[in-house]
C-alpha cells in the first residue's frame, strides 16, 4: 500500500459512518481513544462508543478514535514512516494532550506496545517527559488487574468510566493549562476516587521472587491507600454512537440493557466488579429501539443476562413492533421465554446459545451455576417451537474440584441435550464451545491454581472422541496455550511488563514463554500453585467495596456445594450495597 492508501483507508472508513456525536477538531483538548485491536473488533465495543460521546460533550475537549491496523498494512506504516493516525482527522497519535486505552482482552495486552510505539510515544511510563501524553486506560482488564500492563500506562480509571473520565480529564487540562509537572498532574489524578496511579505503588518481592505487598511511594510506608471502583447508576441511555458496518457486529444498533449480574456464578469476574446489577429503564431502551429503526438497523441487546430483564418480553414485542430484527449477548435457560426466541427466530437466527458452564449437577453446586438439564430441555423446546435448528453449550474443563466424572457428565450432557433437540423436532446441530478454565482476580476462585495444561488437553480429547461418532454433534475448543497465557497474564504483576515488551519484539504472543523463562518468571509456578487465602494478591490496592473476608467465605461454600442466591432489593450480605 502506497502512503496516500492507508490515508484514504481512514477517511473511507470516517465517510462511510453514521455519528450522532460531533468530534469537533478546533477544540483545543485532543484526546486519543484507543482501542488496542484493529478497527473491525474495537467497533464492537460499545464501551469505547460510550467514553467517546462523553469525552466529545466536554466544552473543550475533541475525541478521536485510533485503531491498531491490519497486520497486511503494519509494515507499510513503517516502510512510509507513517505514525499511527486518528480515524477523524488522520492525527498523529502523540499530538493529543491524553491518551485512553480501553482494555478489554488480555491478549491485546501485547498489541499495547505496537500501539504506543508506532504512534510515537514512549511505550514505557518512566521513559515519557512533559511534552507527552498522559496515558490512561480502563475497562475490564484494567479494573480487576492493572499490574501487569503498569509500565505503559500512567493511570488507570478502575471500574466504570462514565462521569470519571470527565474528571480525569479536567485534572489533566487544567494540569497542562497551569503548567504542572507530569509528576504533580500524577499526583493530583491519584487522589480523584476510582484512579489507580501505578508509579505511587512499589511492589515488593522476597528473596524467592514472590509478591509480598506495595510500598506508596508517598508515605514511603505499607500504609498502601486502596483504590475503590467507581460505578454509577444506569439513569441515561447507553447504546451505538457511531454507526458503521464494518464490524465484528455487522450493522447493528448496540443497545445496553442492564449492566452487572447478580447470579453469583463463582467464576464471573463480571458478577463480582460490576456489582450492583443494575438496568435500564425501559422507556431508555424503546427511546434506542427508535434511533435504530431511523437507521433501519438490527438491535443488539447487551447485558450480562438478557432474559434475566424484568421488561425482556414487553422489550423485544417492541423491537418486532418496529419491523426490526434483534440479537441477545447472553441468554440464561433458566429464564428464557417464547417471546424472546420467537422473535430471535423472526430476526432469523439459527441458534440458542446456553451456558451450563459444566456437565454434571455436582460441579455446577460448585461454581453456583443455577441451571438444570431441565432447564436445558425447556429452551430446547422452546428453540424448536420457534423453529430455530441449531443449540450451542458453553462449557469450561478444568474447574476448581473438577473430577473425571465430571467430564464424563459433559459427554453425557451432550447426548441429552441432543435426544431434547430430536424429541423437540430441532433437526439441526449441536455444538459445544469448551475453553479452559481461567480464575480470575475478584472472584472466589482467584486463589486456586489452573488445571495442568496437559490434564485440560487429555480432558478434551476425551470429551472430543466420545462424541465423534455423531456427526450433528460438534466440539470446538479454544487454543489451549493461548489460555494458558492469559491465566499468567490475568493474575500476574508488574514484572509481566518487561517480558510482554520482550514477547512483541521477538515476534508476539507465542514468544511470551520464551520471553518468562529469558526474565526467569515462573510461569508454571504462576499457573499451578495454589494461594493461601491470606497471602497478599498484586490487585490488593484495589477495593470492588465487597466485604472483607466475603470472597473466601465463598470460596469455602463452593467446597460444600452450598448455594448462593442472586442478589435482591436491600440484600447486604457481599458489602457493595451496604449505606
Amino acid at each position: 500500500m502506497t502512503r496516500n492508501d492507508i490515508l484514504n483507508g481512514l477517511q473511507s472508513l470516517r465517510a462511510k459512518e453514521v455519528s450522532r456525536i460531533e468530534s469537533n477538531p478546533h477544540k483545543p483538548f485532543k484526546v486519543g481513544l484507543v482501542y488496542p485491536n484493529t478497527y473491525f473488533v474495537g467497533m464492537s465495543n460499545l464501551g469505547l462508543q460510550i467514553i467517546y460521546e462523553e469525552v466529545n460533550q466536554r466544552e473543550s475537549s475533541c475525541g478521536e478514535r485510533y485503531f491498531l491496523p491490519p497486520n497486511s498494512e503494519l509494515r507499510d506504516y513503517e516502510k512510509h514512516r507513517l505514525p499511527l493516525m486518528s480515524v477523524e482527522t488522520q492525527r498523529p497519535l502523540n499530538e493529543c494532550d491524553v491518551i485512553g486505552i480501553d482494555i478489554t482482552f488480555e491478549m491485546d495486552y501485547f498489541n499495547i506496545p505496537v500501539l504506543l510505539k508506532l504512534g510515537r510515544v514512549p511505550v514505557k511510563r518512566i521513559h515519557r517527559i512533559e511534552r507527552d501524553p498522559i496515558v490512561i486506560a480502563g475497562g475490564p482488564c484494567a479494573t480487576f488487574n492493572p499490574e501487569p500492563i503498569s509500565d505503559f500506562i500512567d493511570a488507570f480509571i478502575i471500574g466504570e468510566g462514565e462521569e470519571l473520565v470527565s474528571r480525569v480529564l479536567d485534572v489533566i487540562e487544567q494540569g497542562r493549562n497551569e503548567q504542572w509537572l507530569r509528576s504533580d498532574i500524577l499526583i493530583a489524578l491519584s487522589k480523584v476516587g476510582g484512579v489507580y496511579v501505578p508509579a505511587l505503588y512499589e511492589p515488593q518481592f522476597d528473596e524467592a521472587g514472590q509478591f509480598v505487598g506495595y510500598t506508596f511511594s508517598e508515605t514511603q510506608a505499607n500504609d498502601v491507600p486502596k483504590v475503590t471502583r467507581h460505578w454509577k447508576s444506569l439513569d441515561t441511555v447507553g447504546e451505538t454512537v457511531i454507526v458503521t458496518d464494518f464490524t465484528e457486529f455487522g450493522a447493528m444498533y448496540i443497545v445496553e440493557v442492564a449492566r452487572g449480574c447478580g447470579r453469583h456464578c463463582r467464576f464471573c469476574m463480571a458478577g463480582y466488579c460490576y456489582r450492583t446489577p443494575r438496568v435500564r429503564r425501559l422507556d431508555l431502551l424503546k427511546e434506542g429501539v427508535d434511533r435504530a429503526a431511523a437507521l433501519n438497523k438490527k438491535v443488539g441487546l447487551m447485558g450480562a443476562a438478557i432474559s434475566d430483564y424484568p421488561d425482556i418480553d414487553e422489550l423485544v414485542t417492541y423491537i418486532r413492533s418496529k419491523g426490526l430484527r434483534y440479537s441477545c449477548a447472553s441468554l440464561r435457560a433458566d429464564s428464557l421465554t417464547q417471546a424472546v426466541v420467537d422473535g430471535l427466530a423472526a430476526s432469523g437466527q439459527q441458534t440458542i446459545t446456553i451456558a451450563p458452564e459444566a456437565g454434571s449437577d455436582r460441579l455446577r453446586r460448585v461454581i453456583n451455576k443455577g441451571i438444570s438439564n431441565e432447564d436445558m430441555a425447556k429452551a430446547v423446546k422452546l428453540a424448536a417451537k420457534a423453529g430455530i435448528p441449531h443449540i450451542r453449550l458453553y462449557i469450561m474443563v478444568g474447574l476448581p474440584t473438577e473430577t473425571d466424572e465430571d467430564i464424563l457428565s459433559i459427554v453425557s450432557m451432550a447426548e441429552d441435550v441432543y435426544s431434547y433437540m430430536q424429541e423437540a423436532g430441532c433437526k439441526g446441530r449441536l455444538t459445544l464451545s469448551i475453553n479452559p478454565f481461567i480464575p480470575k482476580p475478584f472472584t472466589p476462585f482467584q486463589w486456586m491454581p489452573m488445571a495442568h495444561q496437559k490434564e485440560v488437553t487429555k480432558k478434551l480429547n476425551t470429551i472430543k472422541k466420545a462424541l465423534s461418532k455423531n456427526r450433528r454433534i460438534e466440539v470446538l475448543v479454544e487454543s489451549p496455550k493461548e489460555a494458558y497465557i492469559q491465566g499468567v497474564l490475568a493474575r500476574g504483576d508488574r514484572r509481566l511488563g518487561d517480558i510482554i515488551l520482550a514477547a512483541v519484539e521477538a515476534g508476539g504472543p507465542k514468544q511470551f514463554k520464551r520471553a518468562c523463562s529469558e526474565f526467569h518468571y515462573d510461569m508454571e509456578g504462576a499457573l499451578y500453585t495454589e494461594r493461601g487465602l491470606e497471602d497478599p494478591l498484586p490487585w490488593d490496592m484495589l477495593d470492588m467495596q465487597l466485604a472483607d473476608g466475603y470472597l473466601a467465605a465463598e470460596w469455602r461454600r463452593s467446597l460444600t456445594e452450598v448455594y448462593t442466591a442472586p442478589c435482591q432489593v436491600g440484600c447486604k450480605r457481599c458489602g457493595v450495597c451496604v449505606g
